[in-house]
């Protein structure tokens, strides 16, 4: 995948240039990349495939920034971008390996995070920043699961301030009434941000300036479930924020029953984790494939049929490959999402049958 440019998404062109932008002295969210100020950084190679490059200033939270100037400062270019994001997944096969041992399960199941498309292309060929949140969730996990549970919240913090999705992995590691995991969250998400302060709010970058409206989700026109509503109930004012309402409040309540649930095996931790993270998606129904790297890792730790029929399912959102010309956004989430509903009724039955298997033999 290395040998080619990145087919699918230019996303990987705004990393390079916020890490040229920071090492110029320069706040990132301060200015577009077209700005008349950061002419004297433009170049043939880089500049011409930034995406909204006359409208947005970058969307990217700190530890991602902190992660682009890094990077750029051994190479600018796509491919050293693209072999540091491989370095970040080598820690996630490495860390899934691991788990797979505590587990004692076998550790060849690795490959079905290996031999997987959906991080082949989105990692090794696009280079989505997404490696980056992954590799830190599985580190942070692997802390928490093995005991240190406010060490391994720092680290899946730092995966929150890469890209926010994994932050339901947060009530798989923590306990109720247990104030101080929340409080060192709030701390290390507010010091990562205090080097960008100088423009205000605008470290909220491009996600409160228009991602939100772009992405349909302002109006709710990409959110599935919303979607499916309206086709049958018509449109009505204020059902985005209630729809918004009633997702925040399915994922406090799943998180919070997660959070006392008295199996805290590795196991079953990861179950959990795998299932907030599922459910994350179905309410958010994201509209880029790369999204769904989130879920990757629990493909081989958990092997579940909902995990598989989302990650093979996100293929679909592939804009590049001009889905949307032959089939509507709402046909093709509706074949990724009813996968996933039709994977957990077949996963429930699976488990009734064995519960009475067991119940029979037992007898």
């Amino acid at each position: 995948m290395l040998l080619f440019d990145p087919l699918l998404s230019s996303d990987i062109y705004r990393y390079i240039w916020d890490g040229r932008v920071q090492a110029a002295g320069i706040n990132p969210y301060r200015y577009f990349p077209a700005d008349e100020t950061l002419a004297f950084l433009r170049d043939g190679t880089i500049f011409p495939h930034i995406n909204r490059a006359d409208t947005a200033v970058t969307i990217y939270p700190p530890v991602a920034q902190f992660f682009f100037l890094l990077v750029t400062r051994l190479g600018e270019s796509v491919t050293v971008m693209r072999l540091a994001l491989l370095g970040c997944e080598a820690v996630t096969v490495t860390l899934i390996m691991l788990l797979l041992r505590r587990t004692n399960r076998p550790v060849t199941r690795v490959v079905a995070y290996l031999w997987h498309p959906l991080p082949l292309w989105e990692i090794a060929n696009n280079g989505h920043v997404d490696a980056l949140m992954v590799a830190l969730m599985m580190l942070g996990l692997w802390i928490a699961l093995t005991g240190r549970a406010l060490r391994g919240a720092v680290v899946i913090a730092f995966s929150i301030l890469v890209k926010p999705y994994v932050a339901p992995v947060l009530a798989g590691i923590w306990r109720p009434w247990d104030f101080r995991m929340p409080l060192v969250v709030i701390a290390v998400i507010a010091l990562c941000y205090l080097p960008y302060l100088s423009v205000g709010w605008g470290v909220l970058g491009f996600l409160t300036q228009g991602y939100l409206t772009e992405q349909g989700i302002s109006g709710g026109n990409d959110l599935w479930l919303l979607s499916l509503w309206r086709l049958v109930f018509g449109y009505h004012e204020g059902d985005v924020a209630a729809y918004v309402a009633l997702a925040a409040l399915a994922l406090w309540f799943t998180g919070l029953s997660v959070a006392r649930s008295s199996h805290h095996s590795i196991a079953s931790s990861l179950a959990d984790i795998n299932m907030l993270l599922l459910l994350t998606l179905l309410l958010l129904s994201p509209n880029y494939p790369w999204h769904f790297l989130t879920i990757m890792p629990f493909v081989a730790l958990c092997g579940s049929a909902p995990s598989w029929a989302v990650s093979i399912g996100a293929l679909l959102l592939s804009e590049q490959l001009d889905w949307d010309f032959y089939i509507p956004r709402i046909v093709s989430k509706s074949i990724l999402f009813g996968g996933l509903f039709l994977a957990c009724a077949f996963t429930a039955w699976r488990a009734r049958m064995q519960r009475t298997a067991d119940s029979g033999a037992s007898q």
